[in-house]
């Protein structure tokens, strides 16, 4: 009843149904937080950092009836910065989303915008981020480790066993180690410690222990060494 000219969508997370896609004169346009067609589906910016792109970027997208499959309208790059999180990203890909879908909207008002269809190479998809997902295993490589903390800071946060607790990571950086088996805690001297992984090490950065905020590790360390973070013990490894 509403006769809108167009729709916007942006994090909708659902299929539209046809008879809503047909609805409006001009069609229903996404605002989607890739460089379409990498990075389809439902958290494009935490697959992004995960998977350690140093860019990504918004695609305004007509829509249609597959999973992100439309047509171009304008794309926007952003690069991504080393120590970027899932929340900083959103930040400023929300901002350059804002402006981008502005000036679409401007530019319908004169007329059909031009539109080009997506690359059929290059094709990937971004799946919902699981709770399961969030338990760190040391036994992969330290910077996969590193962008996963980044890329699931603020939700669900990356987290590991020390005793019956378990301890959120929101910071860490990749430190050089010799041998080591992975879940090893390191002494690096200082107050400060690093986790064994499959190749290098992860310097524990900003900790944050059930019910508690997140603090710099130097301020935590102290309080977990009796439940097994301290140099010398092997934290559990996920089974």
């Amino acid at each position: 009843a509403a006769a809108p000219d167009v729709l916007v969508v942006a994090a909708y997370g659902l299929i539209l149904p046809e008879w809503v896609l047909t609805l409006p004169r001009l069609g229903c346009i996404n605002i989607h937080a890739s460089l379409l067609p990498r990075w389809r589906g439902a958290a494009p910016i935490q697959r992004a950092i995960e998977a350690g792109d140093v860019e990504t970027g918004i695609t305004i997208m007509q829509m249609d009836a597959g999973l992100d499959t439309g047509d171009i309208l304008s794309l926007h790059r952003l690069p991504i910065a080393p120590d970027d999180t899932a929340a900083s990203l959103t930040d400023r890909l929300a901002r350059l989303g804002a402006e981008a879908i502005v000036a679409v909207l401007r530019a319908l008002q004169q007329g059909p915008p031009a539109r080009a269809p997506q690359p059929a190479e290059g094709v990937t998809y971004a799946a919902k981020v699981d709770k399961a997902e969030a338990t760190i295993d040391w036994r992969r490589p330290a910077a996969e480790i590193e962008r996963r903390v980044r890329a699931f800071d603020p939700f669900p946060g990356a987290g590991f066993a020390c005793g019956d607790e378990v301890v959120k990571l929101w910071r860490a950086a990749v430190v050089p180690v010799g041998s080591a088996p992975p879940g090893r805690v390191l002494d690096l001297g200082a107050g400060r410690c690093a986790v064994a992984c499959s190749d290098a090490a992860l310097e524990l950065l900003e900790l944050q222990r059930p019910g508690g905020r997140r603090l710099p590790a130097a301020q935590v360390l102290p309080g977990l060494a009796a439940a097994g973070l301290r140099p010398g013990a092997d934290l559990p490894l996920p089974g």
